[in-house]
């Protein structure tokens, strides 16, 4: 396991950690300041500025894109919004290869409104990584299905184990012809009894593109906007890690908080500094 003691060039912080107090380049100025080596911002901080400009000054701060978030939800009532996914998608993969990004982020939505027919979410799901996988191997972007934890399955992904996204990686791209995987967010995974297995198989897949960490509070408050920072909560992060790295993973170790109730509220640079102190002491 590479040791992250002084050796904060392989941890990225996601921007969303860090709540969206401050415009894009001014976060960008704090995170590397900080001495970070990676950033993955979201689309929302992207399109409110201007792509190549954002792209010039991460280039100019040397840091490198660990990943760029997110998909729109491919799930959808009617062919019309499908396509319309489909087409927002691909704008998106196109700011990817613009920022340089390791990876763009997906998430499979869960069954449109009105459904309850979670294996027909999934299909579509499937046709619609099919479609943005022709166009982001022309781009040169990875494609990251991000499988999502249970809780989420109605509404946020109906992806919801690594063994599911591995296994459609493996349906779309059998060849094995690359950019496409998946992201392992300890936030999302950290309960499967399969983990283990499934990280294993992924690295051997070379599939796993993308790492997350932060960290399971008890009692969660709010079953999104509750994620509590390395060290405060239940998850086993150093053994997870350990099995990641043993079987191979090599990228960044991306810190992602989604935390109404305590960091959001907190001073970027406190919440940068605590992030580097957790990452060498307890990741």
């Amino acid at each position: 396991m590479r040791p992250l003691q002084g050796a904060l060039e392989i941890c990225s912080i996601n921007t969303a950690t860090l709540g969206y107090q401050l415009p894009i380049d001014k976060t960008l100025d704090a995170i590397a300041r900080a001495g970070f080596g990676g950033v993955a911002p979201w689309r929302r901080e992207i399109e409110a500025a201007n792509v190549k400009s954002v792209a010039t000054q991460i280039r100019a701060l040397g840091l490198r894109v660990s990943g760029y978030c997110r998909s729109t939800y491919f799930t959808a009532p009617s062919r019309e919004k499908f396509l319309a996914s489909i087409a927002d998608n691909r704008n998106a993969i196109d700011q990817a290869a613009e920022l340089g990004a390791a990876c763009y982020v997906l998430l499979a939505g869960g069954p449109p409104e009105g459904s309850k027919d979670l294996a027909g979410a999934r299909e579509q799901s499937a046709q619609a990584i099919a479609i943005l996988w022709e166009h982001a191997k022309s781009c040169g972007v990875t494609l990251a299905i991000e499988p999502l934890h249970p809780m989420y399955a109605a509404d946020r992904s109906c992806i919801v184990t690594l063994e599911q996204g591995l296994d459609l990686c493996e349906r779309i791209d059998p060849r094995r012809e690359g950019f496409l995987g998946v992201a392992v967010d300890v936030y999302h995974c950290w309960w499967d009894p399969k983990l283990s297995e499934m990280i294993r198989r992924g690295c051997a897949e070379n599939r796993v593109v993308a790492y997350h960490v932060s960290d399971w509070l008890v009692p969660t408050r709010d079953m999104l906007l509750d994620r509590g920072m390395m060290g405060d909560g239940v998850i086993e992060l150093q053994k997870i890690r350990a099995t990641l790295e043993g079987a191979g993973y090599i990228g960044a170790v991306e810190v992602e908080i989604f935390s109404q109730h305590n960091w959001w509220r907190r001073d970027v640079d406190e919440t940068l500094e605590v992030c580097a102190e957790r990452l060498q002491s307890t990741c």
